[in-house]
């Protein structure tokens, strides 16, 4: 798996900067309790010497080694309590002068040894859901949101639907780059197409998986904006995320300019094997009278189609709310 680029670069000299205003609040504590205090910065001095004493005691040879450090150690564990007391004293807690990190398990470097820390992990995943285009979505839909009950009036629908779900959830809990699926989501408006992908969406970049959700509408805008130099535009994220899903395809007004984008897109995501996925509101047929057989040849052709069948989810909302 790999997070997004621009997102782990963001974190991470989000850290970074955690790590050193850490590190600088503390410094100005010590300096304030040293300006204050001169015994405290006394004792300070001395142990911030006690590194250098220990190797000055090993280089005088092992003979009698281990004692000499025991020495050391106990005249540290001595100075270190009669700060602490002095502390106390002036009424200030005995940790006032170190250093408070948000996460103290790896310091708020995002690292424990090699190994990521869950903190960083968690921050990418975030990162992920602001920058996958869904993030207001991701907060209230996910697979254990997705109610199968509305699909219930009619037993094939219902079995459909459950079969939609249960292979939108097997994609989600199994996506891997080096084995790549594309899906299909077909039928009418508010059949759970967009709660469904953005459940995967949602999955996959808990994952830490690269995640890029956009409608149709807004996809070819930005292609325009690029070919036509009308503002900044990006498009270079749509072919290298590691999962991009469009919604709503067959919404934005058809032209020989995005069709020829779609199949730029698509066949592009096909050779470099990364997985899409393709909610639309259009039958198959009139996918094909939509855009170029070689388009839909290859989305018919190479995406595991989804057929999504029943009564739309939202007026049966509310119907009940207004019931």
């Amino acid at each position: 798996m790999s997070y997004n680029k621009e997102n782990y670069r963001r974190v991470m000299a989000e850290f970074s900067k955690k790590n050193l205003e850490a590190k600088t609040d503390a410094e100005k504590r010590r300096d304030e309790l040293h300006r204050l205090f001169p015994e405290i910065a006394k004792i300070d001095s001395t142990l911030s010497q006690t590194g250098a004493r220990i190797f000055g005691e090993a280089m005088k040879g092992k003979a009698g080694l281990d004692m000499r450090i025991s020495k050391l150690q106990n005249e540290v564990n001595e100075l270190s309590s009669i700060r602490a007391e002095l502390l106390k004293k002036h009424g200030y807690p005995e940790d006032y002068g170190a250093v408070h990190y948000e996460c103290e398990e790896c310091e708020d470097t995002g690292f424990v040894g090699e190994k990521m820390c869950k903190c960083l992990k968690t921050a990418l995943v975030m990162a992920g859901y602001e920058s996958s285009g869904i993030g207001k979505l991701l907060k209230t839909q996910s697979f254990d949101t997705f109610d199968l009950s509305y699909y219930k009036g009619n037993a094939e629908n219902f079995r459909r639907m459950e079969a939609n779900f249960a292979k939108c959830r097997a994609f989600a809990e199994n996506f891997d780059t080096k084995a790549p699926e594309n899906l299909l989501m077909f039928g009418g408006t508010g059949l759970g197409k967009t709660h469904l992908s953005t459940s995967i969406a949602r999955v996959v970049i808990d994952r830490g998986y690269d995640v890029l959700y956009v409608s149709s509408h807004t996809l070819f805008s930005e292609f325009e904006r690029e070919q036509f130099g009308k503002g900044d535009a990006d498009t270079r994220k749509y072919f290298d995320s590691e999962l991009l899903i469009i919604d709503d395809l067959g919404t934005e007004a058809s032209n020989r300019f995005t069709v020829s984008c779609l199949y730029n897109l698509i066949n592009s995501r096909l050779l470099d094997e990364k997985s899409t996925i393709i909610n639309t509101n259009l039958s198959h047929s009139e996918l094909l009278n939509t855009y170029q057989d070689r388009i839909a040849s290859r989305i018919l052709g190479e995406y595991t189609q989804l057929p999504f069948a029943g009564k739309d989810v939202r007026m049966q909302k509310l119907t009940a709310k207004n019931g």
